[in-house]
């Protein structure tokens, strides 16, 4: 969700403004793909790197995530959407720890969605914790080496429980994925657009839908095999 401080600087405002404007879409982008049939989004809220923006803009990003735990909690909840929060949550307040919890909890058996937010995540980060689970595992003689495969992994990820994306949806113009879900989009059909989170609309969404529907996903296979009836 790419483009929150390019937006508020291009009206003279403070990086803040812009963020407080991207949870306004954060809010129309859950509703719409939940809208949409979506069962699983994740959204990239705040990585690893992001510790390294000035101190001013952090402090302010953590108390509009508190806020935003506050204000709308119940209102996904009222929408039967479950919320999961993936990354190291141990840099977080104590407080801003226990409203997570708090979230996860209230929501965790809702059946609608399945709302993934990405909170001090990064890509790399997940596989090698990811390993160190598996080591664990092996050390206590829960899984033995020769058992460790792709499906044995995947289980030690921030996203187990919900499926590798099929659509990669980044805004602000940038071609990069910046360190996110670096194992789980081996096949995720990428869609980069200029427009800025704030201004991302619903017609945007609509857009990248469409766009995602003309792709042919093989996954290996040729295109005639795809095509083929089964």
């Amino acid at each position: 969700m790419d483009g929150n401080g390019r937006w508020a600087k291009k009206r003279l405002m403070p990086r803040s403004y812009g963020h407080r404007k991207g949870v306004e879409t954060t809010r129309l982008a859950v509703d719409f793909f939940a809208r949409a049939g979506v069962r699983h989004l994740t959204l990239f809220a705040f990585s690893s790197e992001n510790w390294n923006r000035p101190v001013e803009e952090v402090n302010s990003l953590m108390d509009l995530f508190m806020q935003s735990l506050s204000d709308y909690t119940a209102e996904l909840h009222e929408q039967r959407i479950r919320v999961r929060f993936l990354g190291d949550k141990s840099l977080f307040s104590a407080e801003f720890q226990r409203r997570i919890a708090a979230t996860e909890e209230v929501t965790r058996d809702n059946p609608y969605m399945t709302l993934n937010i990405a909170v001090n995540y990064g890509g790399r980060w997940d596989i090698v914790n990811a390993a160190r689970g598996l080591l664990r595992r092996v050390r206590v003689g829960d899984l033995r080496p020769e058992e460790i495969d792709e499906a044995a992994f995947a289980g030690e990820l921030s996203l187990a429980g919900s499926p590798d994306p099929d659509l990669f949806i980044r805004t602000g113009g940038e071609r990069r994925i910046s360190n996110f879900l670096l194992w789980q989009l081996a096949y995720t059909e990428f869609y980069f657009c200029d427009v800025l989170w704030p201004d991302f609309s619903e017609r945007d969404m609509r857009v990248a839908l469409t766009e995602y529907s003309r792709r042919q996903r093989r996954f290996g296979k040729t295109g005639e095999q795809v095509e083929l009836p089964e």
